[in-house]
């Protein structure tokens, strides 16, 4: 059952910018990856799930109600963190959060409170003098207390020190397993593998690929780097194995007689095969990760030291 669908999304402000025909659905119970830079078009997407812009073309819909028609409906029951905090600064974070409390009819604290210990708020202070930190500890508080079944959070470790990051992410993946359905912004990659079920990489206002989390851990690619022994075995290398192309090479470092390797499962044995007639330093796998399949879309010509 999708809970949150972007049908053929398009909002487009001139020069590029904004986001062209972007399409998915995050299912019920699932924790949705939405893995971009800075400028790519997640906040543009969430703020139209959110209903607080209109699309151009297509529509967006949380629990079947248009986000844009039904927005009242969709903010009391959704919990939402925005990537830019803006807060009454006029306000503590006591009154904030009782303000918050009210506009949900929320009666019972209990839950709320537990959210403030875990995430180490202190609520009592002015809104205008919290650090950055704390403000983003009371968004986390506010988007969580009445226990939604539903999260759209935006960037939402952004301002958090390491540790904090770590609570979060492990909150996250308990809120998973308690069956919330979440769609995860962000663009910091271990937060997005350490608790997504599917990814969508958007650029340039354009989704670039979408895919199971966990496929891209079972995958087949293998990397290998290896560096020779002598300058002798690595030409002779390069000459019977990268200019024939048995093996896919997707780096050469000359000076350090190195190279990396690309193996498909497929090629292992042969691949062992032949470098068991060279002499090397070292020949170690190279874990295939996120970062790495998100740069072959935003870096494909890098690089490799």
């Amino acid at each position: 059952m999708s809970v949150i669908k972007v049908e053929q999304l398009t909002k487009d402000y001139g020069h590029n910018r904004g986001v062209f025909d972007v399409c998915f659905e995050v299912q019920k119970g699932e924790v949705f990856g939405f893995l971009g830079p800075n400028g790519a078009g997640k906040t543009t997407t969430i703020r139209h799930i959110m209903g607080f812009s209109r699309p151009g073309k297509g529509k967006t819909t949380v629990n079947d109600l248009d986000s844009w028609t039904r927005h009242d409906e969709i903010m009391r029951t959704v919990g939402y963190l925005p990537g830019e905090i803006a807060l009454p600064e006029y306000l503590t974070g006591n009154e904030f959060i009782k303000m918050m409390s009210a506009l949900r009819s929320m009666k019972d604290m209990s839950y709320a409170n537990k959210l403030i210990e875990r995430f180490e708020l202190e609520p009592a202070g002015s809104l205008k003098r919290m650090s950055a930190g704390m403000k983003r500890k009371l968004a986390i508080v506010t988007a969580f207390m009445h226990d939604p079944a539903v999260l759209v959070l935006d960037e939402p470790t952004s301002a958090l020190d390491p540790v904090m990051q770590d609570i979060f992410i492990q909150f996250v993946k308990e809120e998973k397993v308690r069956g919330k359905t979440i769609l995860l912004s962000s663009h910091i990659f271990t937060e997005i593998d350490a608790t997504c079920d599917r990814i969508s990489i958007i650029k340039d206002g354009r989704l670039v690929s979408t895919f199971v989390a966990d496929e891209l851990r079972r995958s087949n690619r293998k990397e290998w780097k290896i560096e020779f022994s002598t300058l002798g075995d690595f030409e002779r290398f390069r000459k019977q194995v990268e200019e024939p192309k048995k093996f896919l090479v997707s780096s050469v470092t000359p000076h350090k007689n190195q190279v990396q390797v690309v193996v498909y499962d497929e090629q292992v044995n042969a691949f062992i095969a032949e470098m068991s007639n060279y002499t090397m330093h070292y020949f170690s796998e190279i874990k295939f990760t996120l970062e790495d399949y998100f740069m072959e879309f935003y870096d494909r010509n890098r690089e490799v030291s």
